[in-house]
């Protein structure tokens, strides 16, 4: 599908450093070099064989646009098996869209949090059901594998992937460049078709634009449902159905995201910056920032101090 594989050069190719040098390589290899098929009336002519597998730091698993063995029966290939064989053990893969049927036959996801599009999502479950598929959300980041829903999903994966790698400037400039939102709020859940809501029923854009700019308060959803005079149910619901998650967890997203931006980007003591971001407390911050990124706030801000640093010396 050339648009996935097209998207994955777009993102990754406009990572640079403020001097402008580029931050990726990217090469795209096949089973087999030459002429691949697509979805469009062109073909595509790669250059390189799944010898490349062996030299990459990160593997993006694209979709295929008609069905193989692996979703169909759930096993791979024998030449994809072969080819795979060749990713180093301390490799990062990550699979756009349905491509994650193929990080799933060849058992990276066992036991492991996934998803892909929400139309695949109950042959996925009947071939891998030691997967725990999560069919609500935009990308899962299971540290040495991610996955990622439908076609434009991967640009949040791909830009997400350039926020862990270089921080969250970067990743902005990246998207400032592609002309995407840097971070979309909520998950699939809310691209799921569903029955056409009564003319006139009211959005909840006014409450997210007014939380986010009040986000160093505690808020309650008694307030947020008070922007667009609903009901706390009626705006639960409302809002679950147009953002893809529930309000409290959409907050707490937010939050994380003004944490990350204070810690890369300013001085501000770490007390000071759980403030700003609404969490109240260092502690609240650093339990919070544990659970969605696996460290400290103080360990956040080296890792991305350093990173500057060296660029800087570069």
């Amino acid at each position: 599908m050339p648009m996935e594989l097209g998207l994955a050069h777009q993102v990754f190719g406009r990572a640079q450093t403020p001097e402008g040098e580029l931050l990726y390589e990217i090469v795209t290899c096949a089973v087999e070099p030459g002429a691949v098929r697509t979805d469009a009336d062109f073909p595509i002519h790669v250059a390189h064989g799944p010898e490349a597998l062996a030299e990459a730091d990160t593997v993006i698993v694209p979709a295929t646009h008609e069905p193989d063995e692996t979703e169909t029966t759930g096993t791979l290939p024998g030449p994809l098996r072969s080819a795979l064989d060749r990713v180093g053990q301390h490799t990062r893969i990550a699979s756009i869209c349905t491509g994650a049927f193929l990080v799933a036959a060849a058992g990276l996801l066992n036991g492991k949090r996934a998803t892909t599009h929400w139309m695949s999502t109950d042959s996925f479950r009947a071939l891998y059901p030691q997967v725990r598929l999560d069919p609500d959300v935009l990308y899962v980041d299971e540290g040495s594998v991610l996955t990622s829903a439908g076609e434009a999903a991967g640009i949040d994966l791909c830009l997400h992937m350039i926020r862990c790698d270089h921080g969250s400037a970067v990743a902005n400039e990246v998207a400032r460049r592609t002309v995407v939102p840097p971070h979309r709020d909520g998950g699939q859940a809310q691209f799921i078709r569903h029955p056409v809501p009564p003319p006139g029923l009211a959005s909840t854009a006014t409450a997210r634009s007014w939380a986010l700019n009040h986000l160093e308060h505690p808020l309650t959803l008694s307030q947020l449902a008070a922007q667009e005079t609903m009901s706390v149910r009626t705006f639960t619901r409302r809002f679950r159905e147009e953002v893809g998650i529930t309000p409290l967890r959409w907050l707490t997203q937010q939050r994380i995201e003004r944490a990350r931006h204070l810690l890369e980007e300013t001085d501000l003591p770490v007390d000071r910056v759980a403030a700003d971001a609404g969490f109240g407390t260092a502690a609240s911050l650093r339990q919070h920032l544990h659970a969605a990124l696996g460290v400290s706030p103080r360990a956040y801000r080296r890792t991305f101090r350093a990173e500057t640093e060296r660029t800087a010396a570069a």
